[in-house]
């Protein structure tokens, strides 16, 4: 089973607004850097309901859907363990 856990992004915003997240936090501090951007588009989330910006992203050689949706993030967590990548 799959939660929305929402995270922190790092994010660089080049001059005609492109926005590339850099890294992900979780809410007890743990930072995971993004390797990756492999893919942006506009999606739904399949697995745990929502849509908005979607961000295909390699992280620690994994392929991690990061959701931007009215300025708040969210990733596809499994509920145990969470936090894991």
């Amino acid at each position: 089973m799959a939660h929305r856990a929402y995270v922190r992004v790092l994010v660089d915003v080049d001059e005609i607004g492109k926005i590339r997240p850099l890294k992900i936090f979780w809410e007890d501090g743990r930072g995971f850097e993004v390797d990756r951007l492999l893919d942006v588009r506009m999606a739904a989330s399949t697995r745990v309901g929502g849509q908005g910006m979607r961000y295909t992203c390699r992280v620690r050689g994994r392929q991690v859907y990061l959701f931007e949706d009215e300025g708040r993030w969210f990733v596809e967590a499994r509920d145990v363990p969470a936090g894991n990548f």
